[in-house]
């Protein structure tokens, strides 16, 4: 095996552990703030030095170092009452994800060396199945967002109760109404695949894209607007390798307005969210507050399971994608009724690795973040050896993930197993080539 890569990487591992430290006793002494910045600081500066050595603005371990170490930065400045000092365990948990997790990463590049494959090539076979995968993808989002419409009686967007979008659903038919998310990206790759798109295709991505746009509008779904967008934007920037000022601020231009315009929708007003967030400072502007929030409460929530948390579920929390998607949960209730703890009951989201410690403590961190890590480099050398291009979709999403991984327990959500399960089916769909002639 090739050591050399965990040397040539010492600066990486000395820089992190060194300010980690200076931010722990900065937070144990009261500065919350200076904590705050040299957190945020070593984030952007690993990000750079990785971003140096990869030439990949949405490297796996480029977006986890912003998210994690960065979203702990941001956390530790304290601004709403709802937040306390963390303990000493939620401290060494969260430098033990960050650390794990790069050990894995780098323990699997270090024993598979060799070159990535070219470019992605142009293949008119390929590009009609996934204009196919598109237009299927449409037809069963519609169809099974008008049949919840109808099982459920109303559309969320139009109804006037607050919390409509959580009750708009029925099991097991709202993962094929939310799949039309993976639309624009597949776009991206039909665009990428094609020499020169026709009239046809035009109309048909069109169609497909404004139809991945308006369910989760409908829906009032932030995240699903967001992650369609997110998702697309990284199978581009993996795909062209490029980006420009424009595109930021266009992309910008679009998705704030209907980000607020969906939290309207919500029946959210300032009100309302600054009662939830507590903010120290009440008349800061909720466009700060909210990213805040949405950010920073989730390490708050883990340091309250810390505190709380009686017993470890040994395995059970994590199980929960088998227990949804098998309709175990429905049998056997008593598998997934366990607690959530958190510092409101309004404010749910907690980081990817929450379930983690709840089932097997300060050891279930060090191996989840171990296997994390080594899953993450595994899935970037398969990505680029493969010449299936439906390996971007994969990567897209394990992107998202790794980037939100402050948000919530993705890893532990059946949605994102289905979503794996639908991208699977599209990879042996486009890559099979059926048997050859003599």
């Amino acid at each position: 095996m090739n050591c050399n890569i965990f040397l040539d990487r010492k600066l990486h591992y000395i820089s992190y552990a060194a300010v980690y430290l200076a931010g722990f006793l900065s937070a144990k002494a009261g500065l919350n703030y200076l904590a705050a910045v040299l957190l945020a600081a070593e984030a952007l500066f690993l990000f750079i030095l990785n971003f140096r050595e990869t030439k990949n603005l949405v490297d796996f371990r480029g977006l986890f170092t912003l998210a994690w170490v960065g979203g702990e930065g941001i956390a530790c400045m304290k601004l709403s009452r709802l937040q306390s000092e963390w303990e000493t365990m939620t401290w060494l948990a969260f430098f033990l994800i960050y650390f794990c997790f790069n050990l894995g990463y780098d323990f699997w590049i270090s024993r598979t060396s060799g070159k990535e494959n070219e470019e992605l090539k142009r293949s008119e076979s390929q590009a009609a199945k996934v204009l196919m995968c598109i237009m299927l993808l449409a037809a069963a989002s519609v169809g099974c967002f008008l049949l919840e419409a109808a099982v459920v009686g109303y559309i969320p967007l139009f109804d006037s109760a607050p919390h409509a979008y959580s009750y708009f659903h029925v099991s097991g038919v709202h993962y094929f109404t939310i799949s039309c998310i993976l639309i624009p990206a597949l776009s991206v790759l039909y665009v990428r695949l094609v020499p020169q798109l026709r009239k046809k295709s035009i109309v048909a991505l069109a169609i497909g894209n404004s139809i991945a746009a308006a369910i989760p509008i409908l829906c009032v779904s932030r995240f699903q607007l967001l992650f369609a967008v997110g998702f697309a934007a990284v199978t581009y920037l993996m795909l062209y390798k490029k980006i420009t000022w424009k595109m930021i601020v266009g992309l910008i231009v679009v998705m704030v307005p209907l980000y607020v315009m969906l939290t309207v929708a919500r029946r959210h007003d300032v009100k309302y969210l600054n009662g939830i967030f507590e903010m120290k400072n009440s008349k800061m502007p909720i466009f700060i507050t909210q990213p805040y929030i949405y950010i920073a409460n989730n390490f708050e929530n883990f340091n309250c399971m810390v505190q709380q948390l009686t017993e470890h579920t040994m395995g059970l929390k994590m199980l929960f994608p088998v227990f949804a998607l098998t309709g175990l949960k429905f049998v056997f209730p008593q598998l997934t009724s366990f607690p959530l703890y958190r510092t409101k009951e309004e404010l749910t989201t907690v980081t990817m690795f929450y379930d983690a410690y709840y089932d097997f403590g300060i050891f279930g961190i060090i191996v989840f973040s171990l296997v994390l890590g080594l899953a993450a480099a595994a899935l970037l050398r398969w990505t680029f050896r493969n010449r299936n291009p439906v390996t971007y979709l994969f990567y897209g999403q394990a992107a998202i993930y790794l980037g939100l991984s402050f948000f919530t327990t993705w890893f532990s959500n059946p949605t994102t197993w289905f979503w794996f399960g639908m991208t699977l089916v599209m990879y042996w769909f486009i890559g099979y080539q059926g048997k050859r002639k003599k």
